[in-house]
């Protein structure tokens, strides 16, 4: 019975230590304290960029680092944080409409750009008929695919095909290329039996394969515009002076040099 007793004990101790360590239940209500959640790469890594600058306003800034894409929006309606950065509107749009929340987006940051990555050729004007270019086969990445590829002079769409485009929406090849639909996830280690692929930016940046790139998203470009990654906080306390000096700081030269420098046009700001 002793043992049992220390055992439990021994249990709420360790749980109690892992939620100090986690920062879990914490309502983060220190004036000066700016507690943000964020996904590792590249929203944390940006955020560190601004410490400096907010500490040098009287603030400090705590990073809640989450693995997944659920946690950050329920520790910001749970109060734990003030803030997150991970998400961009169509998500959170999502999220709020399934989960009955009220959270907002308070500025956009950055937009991580699909890009026409080199294959077997290095360049669109090498293209030939019966070449393979690999697009993602999920309905929103493989639409943003093919616009990129006709805005380049690959393929022209049918009007009005816009964030919902399929294969079946091309109507000009001049090329004559293959449009090979693939697991996102697969498409950088299937760059040696493609001519071209346009891969998603976290593949890229895995697969270190950005060096490869040849052209990427324009910040003016429909996917650009919708899918930016932004600051999000509990509606009603956009204008408190906390989300303030967030924004202010994020949306800064300090963060658009470091992802210019950093990531070479794959992930590029949107402010």
């Amino acid at each position: 019975m002793k043992n049992l007793k220390k055992i439990a004990g021994l249990a709420v101790t360790l749980v109690l230590g892992l939620c100090l360590l986690t920062g879990c239940g914490s309502s983060g209500d220190d004036e000066t304290t700016i507690k943000v959640a964020a996904c590792p790469t590249p929203h944390a890594e940006v955020l560190e960029q601004v410490k400096d600058a907010l500490a040098e306003d009287g603030w400090t800034l705590e990073i809640v680092e989450f693995e997944d894409y659920v946690k950050p929006n329920q520790a910001l309606t749970d109060g734990d944080v003030d803030a997150n950065y991970f998400q961009h509107v169509p998500y959170l749009d999502q999220y709020n409409e399934e989960n009955g929340t009220d959270i907002i987006s308070v500025g956009t940051v950055h937009y991580e750009a699909m890009g026409i990555y080199k294959g077997t050729k290095s360049a669109i004007n090498e293209l030939s008929s019966g070449d393979k270019i690999g697009v993602p086969n999920d309905v929103t990445n493989e639409a943003r695919a093919l616009q990129l590829l006709e805005a380049n002079g690959v393929i022209k769409l049918r009007d009005g095909a816009g964030l919902k485009a399929t294969k079946a929406d091309i109507v000009s090849n001049p090329y004559g290329v293959e449009i090979v639909e693939l697991d996102p996830a697969i498409i950088p280690n299937s760059l040696p039996d493609l001519a071209l692929a346009v891969i998603n930016a976290n593949y890229a940046i895995e697969a270190d394969v950005i060096g490869q790139g040849i052209v990427f998203e324009a910040s003016d470009s429909d996917a650009a515009q919708t899918y930016a990654n932004i600051i999000a906080c509990r509606n009603g306390e956009e204008n408190s002076e906390k989300i303030q000096a967030l924004v202010k700081a994020v949306q800064s030269e300090t963060v658009k040099a470091y992802l210019n420098e950093t990531y070479k046009g794959v992930i590029q700001t949107i402010f």
